[in-house]
């Protein structure tokens, strides 16, 4: 196929639309992720530098503390979605420009105050500097953290190495002396929000943590994580998401089909579908229903609706519920460009 030929499966053409100065932070990303623009090009550039004046990326560095903090000092979890663990998702999904000294504070809070002593990221949202316990470790945080860690360039640091390290013996059970009934309770993704079962939600931000990882640095054990949580990701049809759910429910949760943006603990299936493809498996024939849901969801124009906006919760709204999403919009191209390829 040509470089372009993906765009035939869509019914309208959104690039240009994505592509408008007025939200630059998506700009930049269209050039890097759908026209393959170098990050040293100077539109790339200007854009990135102009994404850091503008909201949202703007709106959520004014709010942070001096010492690198959003809202309270310690781990960061609380408050949903205002605290210092989600600033950092967020930034790292908005393309924020690494190289700004904010963003290296931010990381090296969250690396000094969120991580318990088995190397993973804890959910507590407790002022103060003590470390979050073991048993608030959760694959949902760890992943989303490694994700936005390893995307800003921390991945050699010995703090984001142990949080690698708990993801991949966490789901594989390798050299796990203790299970916890409040959090991570067994290995393969078992949760204990899940009854103990595998969480697929958990899953999907685990995987996307280790994906980031270039392949080359994978370790054996790295690779085998990542082998289970692709069988569990396919072992059902992600346009189903009828992964094993625990306290009785008996059908899926109604946020896996309402795509949206900024991602937080939730997910939806197209981001099931994100992570699959940035493990290799973008064209496989067990995502061609999945991928079918995706495409019938667009407007005339080519465009999605961010149907899961936080609006209220965030610094910032980053846009509006139900309305056509420029952000929605470049994450399903980034993908069925990979599944037509």
């Amino acid at each position: 196929m040509t470089t372009d030929a993906w765009k035939t499966v869509l019914r309208a053409d959104p690039v240009e639309w994505l592509l408008e100065p007025r939200v630059p932070a998506v700009r930049q990303l269209a050039m890097r992720q759908l026209l393959d623009r170098a990050a040293d090009d100077p539109d790339v550039r200007e854009s990135r530098a102009a994404a850091l004046t503008a909201d949202p990326i703007a709106a959520i560095l004014a709010a942070q503390h001096p010492d690198g903090y959003w809202e309270k000092p310690g781990p960061g979890y609380a408050t949903k979605y205002r605290g210092t663990v989600w600033q950092l998702m967020f930034l790292d999904q908005l393309g924020a420009d690494p190289d700004d000294p904010r963003i290296a504070s931010a990381c090296d809070y969250v690396l000094d105050h969120s991580q318990a002593t088995n190397g993973g990221f804890g959910a507590s949202g407790v002022a103060g500097r003590s470390a979050p316990p073991p048993s608030a470790v959760l694959h949902c945080l760890n992943g989303n953290l490694l994700r936005a860690l390893i995307g800003f360039g921390w991945l050699g640091d010995e703090r984001v190495q142990r949080a690698v390290g708990w993801e991949a013996q966490a789901i594989t059970g390798e050299g796990v002396e203790t299970w916890y009934a409040s959090g991570t309770s067994g290995p393969g993704f078992g949760c204990a929000a899940n009854e103990r079962l595998s969480c697929a939600w958990g899953a999907v931000k685990a995987l996307g943590g280790l994906a980031r990882i270039p392949v080359a640095a994978r370790s054996a054990l790295v690779e085998r994580a990542i082998g289970v949580g692709v069988d569990l990701l396919l072992s059902r049809d992600p346009a189903e998401a009828d992964y094993p759910a625990g306290w009785g429910n008996t059908r899926p949760n109604r946020s896996w089909f309402k795509l949206g943006f900024p991602s937080g603990y939730v997910t939806d299936v197209l981001q099931n579908l994100e992570v699959l493809a940035e493990l290799g498996h973008a064209r496989d024939p067990r995502l061609a229903r999945a991928t079918e849901w995706l495409l019938g969801r667009q407007d005339s124009l080519g465009r999605w609706r961010n149907e899961y906006a936080y609006d209220g919760k965030t610094w910032v709204d980053f846009e509006r519920q139900g309305e056509p999403s420029k952000w929605v919009t470049l994450r399903a191209c980034r993908f069925l460009r990979a599944a037509n390829a």
